[in-house]
């Protein structure tokens, strides 16, 4: 396999987000035994990822603006699924995790909106060589499809992770699309770019064009004002 290249050699917005911890299994920067361990009632992988230690986390610190700190959110995430890539096919390799998480305050903008487009981005791009992103906002409470209420999560990260055929497309109702992707993926070693820029703004509005139809609207007016403000 030849991953995709990942730098920040011709980066304008490397720096925004400052590396606090990288891919540990105990970050010391933030406190998430306790939420970690109340997960594993919802998630039958986590237990076993964390006794083979093979759940990590990297933490960031946000020091930019919105749109520097959105950049650097997705390229992070792309390094953590090409980091991932290889490792998938080792042993318990289904089971490995690494968690983006991020600290600190953008003013005007929060959690939701900063993940919000990394994380639509990332999932097209690398849902069809069977890497899953998840997303999880600092004290927000979120439900599973039965109804049953998740633990707050004590910071906001991006879960990166092997994707599974037969579990993870259930996720994924209103992009049919992605789901069937998802079903039958396979990482044949492909460059998940391909004729896509590098360029975070040019990937944003590729992403643009991949939003289902019930959400269009809404997610289009969003995004048309913040590519059509000075400087984006």
């Amino acid at each position: 396999m030849t991953p995709t290249r990942i730098d920040g050699a011709s980066r304008p917005t490397a720096g925004a987000l400052r590396l606090v911890e990288a891919a540990t299994t105990r970050p010391t920067s933030v406190d998430i035994t306790g939420y970690v361990e109340r997960m594993t009632v919802h998630c039958p992988y986590l237990s076993p990822s964390i006794e083979r230690g093979v759940t990590t986390w990297t933490v960031y610190r946000a020091d930019g603006s919105a749109d520097a700190v959105q950049a650097e959110l997705f390229y992070a995430g792309a390094q953590a699924a090409e980091w991932l890539r290889p490792l998938i096919r080792r042993p318990h390799g289904s089971l490995r995790c690494e968690n983006v998480v991020i600290l600190g305050e953008v003013p005007g903008v929060g959690h939701r909106d900063l993940l919000a487009w990394p994380h639509w981005a990332l999932k097209n791009l690398y849902g069809p060589v069977g890497i899953m992103f998840g997303k999880f906002y600092a004290g927000e409470e979120e439900n599973t499809r039965a109804g049953r209420r998740i633990p707050l999560a004590p910071v906001s990260f991006l879960p990166v992770r092997a994707a599974i055929r037969r579990r993870d497309p259930q996720f994924l109702h209103a992009t049919p699309d992605l789901a069937a992707a998802l079903s039958v993926h396979d990482d044949d070693g492909r460059d998940v770019f391909g004729q896509l820029p590098y360029d975070w703004q040019e990937i944003r509005t590729w992403a643009q064009h991949l939003l289902p139809p019930p959400k269009r609207s809404a997610f289009s007016r969003a995004a048309s004002e913040s590519l059509s403000r000075p400087g984006s």
